[in-house]
């Protein structure tokens, strides 16, 4: 791992703050694929979404790059970002009172080196009233997160329990990152 200059392949502000805990110094870049996937599980959309942007930026040898793509699933379906204010609202009633899953995918490549894996947390939700969940739209505005919550702010309210890494439901499960790549 010492011998490669790290990247972090998105633009993801809590990506960011969780690989500041692994490494003080590392290059952003941001891959700007469309994201489109044939898979059907959400463990393999993860990973496919992770290794597409993997494979969207170009690196040097002395790179080692890491990506990552995080959805949310709830009774089988996608939940991805909300468009808006009321796309939001709706997300949030859906996941009210239920177990939903969080997958991230991620890929760690070097020019001649990939390995991908994937994590899964279950998220317990409190049953939330109209009230609640408006005022954390209108407060914290989370329109850029799947599922229309963070559970670093205030959306840590909505949460009964996990089960599984709470920095995968951020977006990037750094212990099992950092054990990759002790292996890598």
């Amino acid at each position: 791992m010492n011998k490669y200059n790290i990247i972090l392949g998105s633009g993801s502000p809590r990506r960011y703050e969780l690989l500041k805990l692994l490494f003080n110094n590392f290059e952003v870049k941001v891959s700007n694929t469309v994201e489109k996937y044939s898979s059907k599980k959400p463990e393999n959309i993860v990973v496919e979404l992770s290794e597409l942007k993997s494979n969207s930026i170009k690196i040097s040898n002395d790179k080692l790059l890491i990506t990552a793509d995080t959805i949310v699933v709830l009774n089988e379906k996608i939940i991805g970002k909300p468009n808006n204010f009321e796309d939001a609202f709706h997300m949030l009633k859906s996941l009210s009172g239920k177990k939903h899953e969080v997958f991230t995918g991620v890929t760690i490549r070097t020019l001649n080196k990939k390995r991908c894996f994937y994590e899964k947390t279950e998220v317990f939700f409190n049953n939330l009233t109209d009230s609640i969940i408006k005022f954390y739209l209108s407060t914290y505005e989370p329109f850029d997160k799947a599922g229309s919550y963070g559970i670093q702010d205030f959306g840590a309210v909505f949460i009964n329990k996990i089960i599984g890494d709470y920095y995968n439901v951020m977006g990037l499960p750094i212990s099992r990152l950092f054990f990759e790549l002790q292996s890598f």
